[in-house]
């Protein structure tokens, strides 16, 4: 199996809401089921419909979240020493260097991913672009409106 990044806070979310779905969502699917198989006919009952629905759409999350736990490769940032390259999980400081705007990303895995909060996929084009560089590399990104470079002022380990 193919064994998928994921730094300690990104596996605490996925810990969590596999919690939630086994312990309220679950629970709540099947009481939805009883009171729906109680009105009656279950050929023309939409509310047991859609409480079936629910259920498959529960029990498939909760073996999607499964299986990326079991697969998953946890990796604290700050165990890491990648001496100052930017590696999965690190934190970069990166200037544009058109715009000159700062802007700070932590490389993290596809689930963890949330560019409102400064977090990139290790898959995205920024993130490839920057592996392996160093604090004063510049890095070529291709970006939908063309190629933006990027100084790396900081790596860190947080």
């Amino acid at each position: 199996m193919i064994k998928v990044p994921l730094t300690v806070y990104g596996a605490e979310l996925l810990k969590e809401e596999l919690q939630r779905l086994k312990s309220v969502e679950r629970p709540d699917v099947i009481a939805a089921i009883a009171e729906a198989r109680s009105h009656g006919d279950l050929s023309e009952n939409a509310e047991y419909d859609a409480a079936k629905e629910r259920q498959a759409f529960v029990e498939g999350r909760i073996a999607e979240l499964e299986g990326k736990l079991s697969n998953a490769q946890i990796i604290n940032p700050q165990e890491l020493d990648a001496e100052g390259r930017v590696v999965f999980a690190a934190t970069v400081e990166l200037m544009d260097l058109e715009s000159e705007d700062e802007v700070t990303y932590q490389i993290v895995g596809d689930d963890e991913a949330d560019i409102k909060v400064g977090k990139v996929s290790v898959n995205s084009p920024i993130a490839r672009a920057l592996i392996g560089k160093e604090a004063g590399d510049v890095a070529e990104v291709m970006a939908p409106g063309g190629i933006r470079e990027y100084e790396i002022l900081d790596v860190k380990y947080i």
